[in-house]
């Protein structure tokens, strides 16, 4: 069993190094698939001298987004089940061994890591976990699923899965996009409880409230008209 890892970062030469480290120090066969979106902070250059190995580094021309640097990567992928780590220190890849179980088990398809089960997490916004609640609600009620947290940055994938997911949303509509997509093609979809440790704005975290209004356009578009 080999694990492909998609790290898509954006500005984050404070940790990309760090989450690199963290995800090589993981007991499992592994590659490591970095996408880098056009970043202007210095990542860029750094990443090539982390590349290699383990380690594939890809570049964006152009700021995308995540949806966009997670379809660059998907034909990279040599792995049987691919992880999708954020490249900030949000979510700790400690944890993967808990993630991928339901699908060694032969009881999952797709892993969601769900912030909101119980796991340990740092006391920030509510307004955030306002609008998560809503929009992964509305995305329940239209795809009959019955998730806690559809918004995480932890999504677990048999490879076979993501490579059959047309991506076609660029930036974070890939959260909405991708679980009305797995919906639909009836997969087993298991949550499991995760550490959370948020950033603030001065910390880096780029979210705001106008991707919690694009996120209900992209519910409504893949599960409505797709």
């Amino acid at each position: 069993m080999k694990l492909s890892v998609i790290i898509p970062v954006y500005n984050e030469v404070g940790t990309i190094r760090e989450i690199i480290e963290r995800v090589k120090q993981v007991p499992f066969e592994k590659e490591i698939i970095v996408v880098d979106d056009c970043s202007a902070d210095g990542t860029r250059d750094l990443l090539k001298k982390v590349g290699g190995g383990e380690v594939t580094v890809l570049l964006h021309q152009s700021n995308q987004g995540k949806g966009a640097a997670i379809r660059t990567a998907v034909p990279h992928i040599h792995g049987d089940i691919v992880i999708i780590q954020d490249a900030d220190l949000e979510y700790d890849p400690s944890e993967y061994r808990h993630l991928i179980a339901p699908i060694l088990a032969d009881k999952a398809d797709v892993v969601y890591g769900s912030r909101f089960l119980g796991g340990p997490h740092r006391v920030l916004f509510f307004w955030h976990a306002l609008g998560n609640w809503i929009v992964t609600n509305l995305s329940n009620i239209l795809s009959d699923l019955n998730l806690s947290d559809m918004e995480t940055g932890y999504k677990v994938f048999r490879a076979e899965v993501l490579k059959k997911v047309k991506i076609e949303s660029n930036r974070f509509g890939f959260e909405p996009e991708i679980t009305a997509k797995i919906s639909k093609l009836g997969c087993r979809i298991y949550e499991v409880p995760i550490s959370y440790w948020g950033r603030d704005y001065t910390e880096g975290k780029k979210l705001n409230w106008k991707d919690g209004f694009a996120a209900v356009y992209w519910i409504l578009k893949y599960n409505l008209f797709r």
